[in-house]
């Protein structure tokens, strides 16, 4: 399609826009006979990304912020080669990290203009080149090694001599002074010395600072640029893991999305995967966020992820590889072994603010007491560069003694890149060099099987993998928040609805494909920096359009499965009550108030039992043993009773009393007040979208500016209901309506808020009369306690946790637990429950 264009003339210096456009070049190249035996390229330098492309395939990543603004033509000119040839250049007119507006993380200038400031065919001097790394490489022991190392002066020596010897206007020098340097990186290491295992790396965000979209073109212009290395360096190892930087690791949406848009470049990817350098690993469909799927969703990404590698290149992953997400669940040990995983790799504990994680190496233990073995590079990052003072720093295991071995992921990542041809030749001579440590170029099963082998003595971390940093992931972006909860139940609608049609032998075709389809488009928006809201505005709506498509495609299939399994029951028979067809799809019997519409399309309120997993048809509603009852006092205040809880509200709608019938056991504390919302001020050091720091307690402001006072919405019988607003903060507004249906043993809240406040926080608090030293929380498949005091610096790192549909406070025969259908921030300090909004 792009040949085919009609091309206009264009010139260094020239810019090209606005941000996200594409623009192709055709450019034409005539290299000068002159330059037979000699090592050409085509150097080009643009501040978009770009990609080139030779005979109709791409053959080359350009990007400068990842070290990559040149294509070998040919390592040897030969006259009978072609010395004429066209490319195409494919420029994405976004950067390595988008198109941020004065910083990388502000939101992107839709009107930057990228420009073209180098387009040249040039003769590579490779000797001057292997000279100035081996110099680098010397005066980075001179450097780093210490005074207290002899190496380090002999490092320094070799140098001068070099320069001594070296007269860079006769490269027959050359050779004499790199024998210099080949003498020191000869001399050989003792047995102990510390091994490093370095593994190719190429983080890409799948969404972050660019849409989904240029995501595909980043892993093309990232892996093909491996592909060539690895024509050149067959000892290369490169572990992709989805997004991020990895060199042997991969995960399954990305080499989808290769597959589909770049077969030929796919070809060659299984290829090096057969010779065993291009490695899979990971596991999951993408790298998604650690703390926010349900246990559902986690066990997806698993099984779409283990099975596509298992059908692309014949086997499942044995490493679980999340880098850079903002924590991790305590479920994912049991998760993980329960998918064929038994080995974990991550870095992003280094970014803890408060206190510093104590392994590098260790075995990690779940709720269920399930273990992997967990391995954490020393070097705190997964895009190194091979340079000494890398080296240097991941010999830092805090587990040495117990381990003598550690992984080393080099590559530019987040927004692609990878491996560089100088970080290989780098480390080539740091394999085996007295004084630093042993460089090897391995492969994470090598690192994880002798890692196995000296694993007796080491340690284990029982529970959660908490990130202190970051916990506003837990609820910026509300809409996508809750657009991930309504979606999980859906999809779990579905399938139970149309499993129950399938078992009923009808001719009912379960919906598999249908059903992947929509998976993989929630589980997509699981990614990492999707499902935290750490994303730019443009990935947030195609966010939202994904979720749109779920909830359309789920209600018409659930709407074809209660068809089928209740086709009979929805046929209106003669002389027979109208009812309405009611369905559970939780697992235990339901006896609740739900609203009907009736033969007019008014809608009117019946009390129906359920059984577990099953639907009744309701034709004469139950009548409740008590009904509500709703009275407002002369203070204004509202009570309201069902026979099972007692609860008082003020006028500004705030619980003052919560009493469980019969019991004298007041929940609310005296002098304090429930349902009480706050405003914080959100003013974090960076971050902006992804942290909320600890000194914002310091800036709470209750919200006490009443817009309408509270007042009855439904008088009793089935249903009690009141409703208040507020005004928060300077412009935004707050409407809740606060039932009591009959029967039922909470409360509910439902709550709507109109927010146009920049940089505040709104929290709802709960005040409760218990006392205990922990707070319960749901999590994947299961629950965990976190403390409600902040006796160490551990304790207090965690003034902002996440949890997913409830947490509790309760002492010996009696709790309080605060519920929600679209929230994960929460945080329970003393006696006080809070919830996020």
């Amino acid at each position: 399609e792009a040949v085919g264009q009609e091309f206009r003339p264009a010139k260094v210096g020239d810019s090209f826009g606005p941000t996200w456009e594409t623009c192709w070049f055709k450019v034409e190249l005539s290299i000068p006979p002159a330059w037979v035996g000699r090592e050409v390229h085509f150097i080009w330098e643009s501040d978009g990304e770009g990609m080139v492309w030779r005979d109709a395939q791409p053959v080359q990543g350009l990007t400068k912020e990842g070290e990559k603004t040149s294509y070998i033509l040919t390592s040897s000119l030969k006259e009978t080669e072609p010395h004429s040839l066209t490319l195409y250049v494919e420029l994405a007119c976004n950067g390595l990290f988008g198109a941020g507006k004065g910083s990388m993380i502000a939101p992107p200038d839709p009107d930057r203009r990228f420009t073209l400031s180098k387009a040249e065919l040039v003769v590579f001097n490779r000797d001057v080149y292997e000279l100035l790394v081996d110099l680098e490489i010397l005066l980075d022991m001179a450097k780093l090694l210490g005074e207290e190392n002899q190496r380090s002066f002999q490092a320094m020596y070799a140098a001068n001599q070099m320069v001594n010897v070296c007269d860079v206007k006769d490269p027959s020098t050359f050779s004499a002074a790199r024998d210099l340097a080949a003498a020191i990186f000869s001399q050989r290491n003792g047995e102990s010395q510390h091994t490093i295992h370095a593994v190719g790396h190429c983080h890409i965000d799948s969404a972050w600072l660019w849409p989904y979209e240029e995501t595909v073109r980043k892993c093309a212009r990232s892996w093909v640029t491996v592909v060539r290395l690895m024509e050149g360096n067959p000892e290369l190892t490169f572990a992709c893991s989805q997004l991020s930087l990895a060199s042997v690791l991969w995960q399954a949406q990305q080499f989808e999305w290769v597959r589909s848009w770049y077969p030929g470049l796919y070809a060659q990817i299984q290829d090096f995967v057969a010779k065993g350098q291009f490695i899979p690993v990971g596991g999951t469909w993408v790298e998604m966020d650690g703390n926010l799927p349900s246990g559902e969703s986690m066990v997806r990404q698993f099984l779409q992820g283990q099975r596509f590698f298992q059908e692309q290149f014949g086997r499942i992953c044995s490493e679980f590889w999340l880098p850079d997400t903002f924590g991790y669940s305590a479920q994912l040990p049991q998760l993980m072994r329960g998918c064929g995983i038994r080995r974990f790799l991550t870095q992003k504990l280094s970014w803890n603010l408060v206190n510093t994680f104590p392994h590098h190496t260790f075995f990690w233990e779940g709720i269920d007491g399930s273990r992997v073995l967990t391995h954490f590079p020393p070097g705190d990052s997964y895009g190194m560069h091979g340079r000494v003072e890398e080296m240097l720093k991941t010999v830092n295991n805090r587990d040495k003694g117990r381990v003598n071995h550690s992984a080393f992921l080099f590559g530019f990542g987040d927004g692609g890149g990878g491996p560089t041809q100088k970080m290989l030749d780098r480390m080539k001579r740091m394999s085996d060099t007295d004084g630093l440590p042993k460089v090897e170029i391995s492969t994470p099963d090598r690192l994880f099987s002798v890692l196995e082998k000296e694993s007796s003595q080491l340690c284990t971390w029982v529970g959660e993998l908490f990130l202190e940093l970051h916990n506003g992931t837990y609820t910026t972006q509300a809409q996508i928040k809750k657009g991930n909860r309504e979606c999980e139940r859906i999809l779990h609608d579905v399938e139970v609805l149309s499993t129950l049609a399938l078992a009923r032998g009808s001719a009912f075709q379960y919906p598999a494909s249908q059903l992947q389809r929509l998976w993989r488009l929630l589980l997509l928006n699981q990614f990492h920096d999707v499902l935290p809201g750490s994303c730019i505005q443009l990935v947030v709506e195609d966010a939202l359009q994904y979720y749109a498509e779920i909830r359309r495609a789920g209600a018409r299939l659930q709407e074809e499965a209660v068809r089928s399994l209740c086709g009979e029951l929805l046929q209106p028979k003669a002389g027979s009550a109208e009812g309405t067809l009611v369905l559970n799809t939780l697992p235990w019997e339901r006896t609740e108030v739900i609203s009907r519409t009736g033969p007019a399309g008014t809608q009117t309120l019946a009390l129906v039992t359920v059984p577990s997993m099953g639907y009744a048809i309701v034709k004469e509603p139950l009548l409740p043993p008590q009904p509500v009852s709703v009275r407002k006092q002369e203070d204004g205040s509202i009570a309201m009773e069902n026979g099972v809880i007692a609860v008082c509200l003020d006028a500004m709608g705030r619980l003052t009393s919560l009493r469980l019938a019969g019991s004298e056991r007041e929940s609310i504390p005296d002098g304090c007040c429930a349902n009480q919302f706050a405003l914080f001020d959100d003013v974090p050091l960076y971050w902006d979208a992804w942290d909320v720091m600890d000194y914002h307690l310091e800036t709470r402001k209750p919200v006490t500016t009443l817009l309408k006072p509270l007042e009855i919405t439904l008088a009793g019988g089935l249903r009690g209901s009141a409703s208040f607003s507020l005004q928060v903060g300077e412009s935004s507004t707050l409407t809740q309506e606060i039932i009591l249906d009959a029967t039922c043993p909470y409360l509910r809240f439902l709550t709507q808020v109109e927010w146009k406040e920049a940089h505040k926080f709104l929290k709802v608090e709960f005040p409760v009369q218990v006392r205990s030293t922990n707070t319960t929380y749901e999590i994947q498949f299961g629950h965990l306690q976190r403390p409600t005091h902040w006796n160490t610096s551990w304790d207090w790192a965690r003034f902002e946790v996440w949890a997913h549909k409830w947490l509790d406070l309760s002492e010996h025969g009696f709790g309080v637990a605060l519920l929600n259908d679209c929230k994960y921030g929460a945080s329970a300090h003393r006696n006080v429950l809070s919830l996020s909004l």
